[in-house]
């Protein structure tokens, strides 16, 4: 799993490249931690190159919109795959997140 972060003004972009399952769970978080205390920006999760996501990888999208609700900032999920954005149906995920 690879995590690309680009940073410009309001908006931080994340971008997941691979699988996001309980192997790679420990090494994204630790990565996007510092992301919880910019979240009062817009959090764009670009999807367009994640292949899988599993529950503990829809935890940190959990974590980093509760942060962002609390710190009255936005995360939008963007350029979802059918498999993903099938999981996110499954799960209801996809009401809670802004979809583009």
């Amino acid at each position: 799993m690879e995590i690309k972060i680009n940073e410009q003004g309001e908006t931080v972009t994340v971008s997941f490249i691979g699988r996001f399952d309980t192997s790679s769970y420990m090494d994204v978080t630790k990565e996007i931690e510092p992301l919880l205390e910019k979240a009062d920006k817009t959090i764009i999760l670009d999807c367009k190159e994640l292949a899988y996501i599993s529950s503990s990888g829809l935890r940190t999208f959990l974590s980093l919109r509760k942060a962002s609700q609390a710190k009255k900032g936005k995360v939008i999920v963007k350029d979802m795959n059918d498999t993903i954005r099938s999981v996110f149906m499954m799960t209801g995920f996809l009401n809670l997140f802004d979809i583009e």
